[in-house]
């Protein structure tokens, strides 16, 4: 396995996956008021050949979704958790090249960092491998399988 593939993976979608912290409790809100709304099933009519009622099912269904987004919530606070343990490990300064390559990159992100911190280009390719690589074994301890 390609841990530092695999790292820069995880720099790529750590903004997405931080955001996601945020916007799945608000989808969980609005199905428990959803859930609220539903009018609970009646009991005295008799489902066709074993089958269920079109509430019953919007009732599961509910709950269901919910519970599946409960343990998103969980897997997006490890994984984001993980990711900032990773970018504690480094200097200010290679967070910073980090952090214009793969987390916010933009156009002439190379000619940016040169000027933030004041080196050439061919250093920053250097700092960019160097921070990736220290990232990548505060993660996984390894760089290569």
């Amino acid at each position: 396995m390609n841990w530092k593939h695999e790292a820069i993976e995880k720099l790529k979608e750590y903004e997405v996956r931080k955001l996601s912290i945020s916007t799945i409790p608000e989808e969980i809100r609005r199905l428990e008021a959803d859930y609220r709304r539903i009018r609970s099933a009646s009991g005295d009519s008799t489902p066709v050949k074993g089958g269920s009622s079109a509430r019953e099912d919007i009732l599961l269904s509910n709950i269901v979704r919910r519970e599946e987004l409960v343990r998103a919530l969980d897997q997006a606070k490890r994984w984001v958790a993980l990711v900032d343990t990773g970018l504690k490990a480094l200097s200010p300064n290679d967070r910073l090249v980090l952090d214009r390559f793969y987390l916010h990159p933009e156009r002439d992100s190379v000619d940016r960092v040169c000027m933030e911190l004041g080196i050439e280009k061919a250093t920053v390719y250097r700092r960019r491998d160097k921070a990736l690589r220290s990232f990548t074994l505060a993660l996984y301890g390894s760089l290569e399988n």
